[in-house]
């Protein structure tokens, strides 16, 4: 019995000993940064400026096939009804008239935007996002939830168009 403890206790002083005491060698590298004689142009800190969904763009038209609109200044209500009822059917999931949700409300777009974007923006909104910068700031802002085409006419997005002018 006493053989058998002493080479079970060799066998355990044996595993011990191999598994611990040696070091690894560890490959290192060092950087050496110099500072850069370049002069970075400053960028606003995230946190001061202003949010593209109530940045106010009124001469940007955005990019694609709408280039002028002339609005008339009584709006036309039973387009904005027409306007209402797509709006309704088409964008609710994503945008809610009085906040924030996976898109912006559209409450004040006008304002902040001209009836040209908005239009074109409603038409291509995947153009719009590649070639737009306010539009691109709006998919960052907005976690990069992409507007989705609705494949609306001309016709029935210059009725969505009169809709928000009522809001």
């Amino acid at each position: 019995m006493n053989t058998k403890t002493f080479v079970t206790g060799l066998v355990i002083s044996f595993l011990l000993l191999s598994c611990g005491g040696k070091e690894e060698k560890k490959e290192t590298f060092n950087v050496d940064r110099k500072k850069s004689t370049e002069t970075i142009a400053e960028t606003p800190e995230p946190n001061n400026e202003v949010p593209a969904s109530q940045r106010i763009t009124l001469e940007d038209k955005g990019v694609g096939q709408i280039k002028e609109i002339t609005l008339d200044p009584v709006i036309n209500m039973e387009m904005a009804a027409a306007g209402e009822a797509i709006f309704k059917t088409n964008c609710t999931a994503c945008h809610k008239l009085d906040k924030r949700f996976i898109g912006p409300s559209p409450k004040g777009i006008l304002e902040r935007r001209s009836p040209e974007w908005i239009m074109n923006m409603i038409l291509d909104p995947k153009l719009m996002t590649e070639q737009d910068r306010c539009a691109k700031d709006l998919l960052i802002e907005f976690n990069g939830a992409a507007m989705a085409n609705q494949n609306l006419t001309v016709e029935e997005t210059r009725s969505i168009l009169e809709y928000f002018r009522t809001l």
